[in-house]
């Protein structure tokens, strides 16, 4: 077999020239458009275009879709922001701190938070909870915030939370960090909290967090959060502040990562495809089970609460949960009958006989209520989850109810002693909570677990942190007091978002770590 002679193999090379150069090209291209949408990604202008927070409720939160909302989406801004790493062994410097709370603060989720290992919560079925009632958490106000330059007055080095601290025993600073997210980065953010969008002109509320005196609360790291839930469902569980807590959440997690919507008429659920984490809420009023239908001498109509049985609407589902949390206890000053043993044992704003007495009252069916409850989520044979019971969330209608002049108007602090105003039905309300959490859960049998989450105290110096008259979009709304002194319409109840409800989940992120490190060992 002959070779080819040179001047055959000499034509290959000007064929491939060409080629290798267009190929050579291609590459260089396709170098820099990565490096260009590494910079620039085109899901975050498209959904800045298409997606504002006012479309959240058109982009697939609809029931019966699966939806993944395009993530990390903000308003363009022309300010710089300015990202202040606080370490906990670290003083604020003395510089003037600009917070830009339009868009998310960065947080180094790279450099994990030293918990020290703590000993078990679980529950010793032996023996009740003991939450002394009588003993109110203290407040220490004698080391104060310089607000003027962003210092925090105690500077001194603190423990990371561990299961020896109380983290409900504390105070409120204000936090250069700023909130976690913002009301623009958030598209599940319910407008009545969205105090910002709905023109609050103040913003310094979103900026305190709960310092423990003891130890430091880490602040809410959302991966590490969906790491810690990797496989699990946690699920909310209650009446309109749940939903509010449980929005807090969801705008805290999308930071890091846009869920899918798998939610119906029944119960909302995202799912967060990186860790397998289900995040789900149920309404539930009063947590107990309801009828319309006459009984006895309540008429059609009336809601009747049946206090000794459990609300099946939910405890169907209880068993696919590993942790849940439990929100109620504003619905019991509504309309409604009270029933225990099948006889009706009394009512509010409902009691047509007055030569009828009544056996129990509002905050007393509220104390059944939860003893009913705890009782059957601790003996739910197929249950083995966490139950957390958040504790009773203190409104500021300041100066009389909801519907009788009460108001927050012009708070834009958090109170201190000498200004706080103390709730007395709130005390009482707290107080047969805990003793129902106490009785409820008296007899466990089942391989479940508590937790009582005691957000009252620190939660009613936060009287700055409702939405107010900041109610809604409406540019034409009431926002001061009336010549003769009447409050305008204003929400006290619910919390502002971004604002201090977030600090709920950090409390809660806490007590399941906590709770988790117990449980594994």
């Amino acid at each position: 077999m002959k070779l080819g002679s040179p001047k055959a193999m000499s034509a290959y090379p000007k064929t491939i020239l060409p080629i290798a150069a267009s190929v050579g090209g291609l590459a260089l291209f396709v170098i820099f458009a990565s490096l260009l949408l590494v910079n620039q990604p085109i899901g975050t202008k498209v959904s800045g275009y298409f997606y504002s927070v006012d479309q959240a409720s058109k982009i697939g939160l609809s029931s019966n879709n699966e939806t993944s909302i395009i993530e990390n989406w903000l308003n363009d801004t022309d300010k710089e922001r300015t990202t202040v790493v606080s370490s906990i062994n670290k003083t604020v410097t003395d510089k003037p701190v600009e917070i830009d709370t339009d868009k998310p603060v960065d947080l180094d989720t790279d450099k994990p938070v030293d918990l020290v290992k703590n000993k078990t919560i679980g529950l010793d079925t032996s023996n009740a909870v003991d939450l002394d009632t009588n003993k109110t958490v203290e407040i220490d106000t004698n080391k104060t915030v310089d607000i003027g330059t962003g210092k925090i007055a105690d500077s001194s080095p603190k423990k990371i939370a561990d299961s020896g601290c109380d983290i409900y025993h504390g105070k409120w600073v204000l936090d250069p960090a700023g909130p976690l997210y913002s009301n623009n980065s958030c598209p599940v953010l319910t407008q009545m909290q969205n105090c910002q969008g709905n023109g609050r002109p103040d913003k310094d509320y979103e900026n305190y967090r709960w310092q423990p005196t003891k130890c430091d609360l880490p602040r809410f790291d959302p991966k590490k959060f969906l790491e810690l839930m990797r496989g699990k469902t946690l699920a909310y569980v209650g009446d309109s502040v749940a939903r509010n807590q449980m929005e807090s959440m969801l705008c805290i997690l999308w930071q890091a990562e846009a869920p899918i919507n798998r939610g119906n008429k029944r119960m909302q659920r995202y799912y967060f495809r990186s860790t397998s984490t289900t995040i789900i809420r149920i309404w539930s009023s009063w947590l107990v089970h309801k009828t319309t239908e006459e009984f006895d001498f309540a008429p059609e109509g009336v809601d009747k609460l049946h206090l000794d049985a459990p609300d099946e609407t939910f405890m169907g589902d209880v068993p696919t949960f590993d942790v849940l949390v439990l929100s109620s206890g504003h619905w019991f000053a509504k309309r409604s009958v009270y029933i225990l043993n099948n006889e009706i044992v009394g009512g509010q704003l409902w009691w047509p006989d007055n030569s009828r007495k009544k056996k129990i009252d509002s905050t007393e069916a509220f104390e059944i209520s939860v003893a009913t409850i705890m009782s059957a989520l601790v003996n739910k044979a197929d249950y083995k989850g966490l139950t957390v019971v958040r504790s009773y969330s203190p409104d500021h209608y300041e100066g009389g109810a909801w519907n009788t002049g009460g108001s927050c108007t012009g708070k834009i602090k958090p109170a201190v002693d000498g200004e706080l105003v103390e709730s007395e039905f709130t005390n009482i309300m707290h107080g047969k909570q805990v003793s129902g959490f106490n009785r409820g859960i008296k007899n466990k049998t089942n391989k479940s677990r508590v937790a009582f989450m005691d957000i009252t105290k620190p939660f009613s110096y936060r009287h700055d942190g409702h939405p107010g008259p900041y109610r809604n979009l409406d540019p034409n709304k009431i926002t001061k007091r009336s010549a003769d002194g009447r409050p305008p319409p204003q929400d006290c109840l619910h919390w502002c978002m971004p604002g201090p409800v977030d600090t709920w989940n950090e409390f809660l992120m806490e007590t399941i770590r906590r709770d988790f490190e117990a449980h594994d060992s």
